[in-house]
Formats: C-alpha cells, structure tokens, sequence
C-alpha cells in the first residue's frame, strides 16, 4: 500500500509532517489488530513503514479500467525504504529527514546510519 501527501501542492510547509504522522498511527494502529481473532495467541500484526520525499510523474493508465498511478526515483526509493525498514518501524530517506526536521522540530528522528539501497549504493536513513 502506498500513500502520498502533497500532490495537489498545498500541502508544501506540513507534507513530510503528515506522512510521518500517518506512518506513526499506522504502525500504533496495525499493533493492535489480531492476526487470527479465533487464536489471540497468534500476536498482532507487525508492519514496516518508509517514506522518501522527491518529485513524482502521474497519470491515468489503461482505458477499460483506467488507474491513476506515479512513477519515478521518488516512488521507488519510497517503496525500499519501506522494504528495508524493519518491524513496527518506520524508515525514512536523509532527503524526507531534513524536510521532516525543519516541518516539526518536535519528531523524534534516530539515524540509522548507511543502509545498502538496491540501485542507489549505500544511503543514510533514519
């Protein structure tokens, strides 16, 4: 599942606030939720979160069933940094670091350190 903010670009002083806010209350909310309600001793749900800020490219593909979809870098590196996060937690880019910090101070971000990114070399994360 992908979600992104700031697409209609009026969202450019909180998007990276959002998402993480989003990503926080994902992995809260998936903790809770059973595996099988028939069996509680089978735990809960553990997911990954990642988020990557950068430009996308959109559109609507197919006729029949059209579809809006993103492509790009951004869209990948997004899609890596989710899975290459480990368990209930979330995992973010240096780049969607940076505008994280400056957008909400407040967020609590521990760097991870180097982290091998298929098709992009080592990149720092957090």
């Amino acid at each position: 599942w992908m979600g992104v903010t700031n697409l209609g670009d009026d969202q450019n002083e909180t998007h990276a606030k959002r998402i993480a806010l989003f990503a926080i209350d994902a992995v809260a909310a998936a903790s809770k939720v059973l595996i099988d309600e028939d069996d509680p001793e089978a735990g809960y749900l553990h997911i990954r979160v990642g988020f990557h800020s950068g430009p996308v490219v959109s559109n609507v593909i197919g006729s029949l069933n059209p579809r809006y979809g993103l492509f790009g870098d951004t869209v990948n590196t997004a899609s890596r940094m989710e899975s290459l996060s480990l368990s209930d937690r979330i995992q973010c880019s240096d780049a969607a670091a940076k505008i994280l910090a400056e957008q909400d101070p407040t967020l609590p971000l521990r760097k991870r350190g180097k982290v091998a990114v298929k098709g992009k070399g080592n990149m720092i994360t957090y």
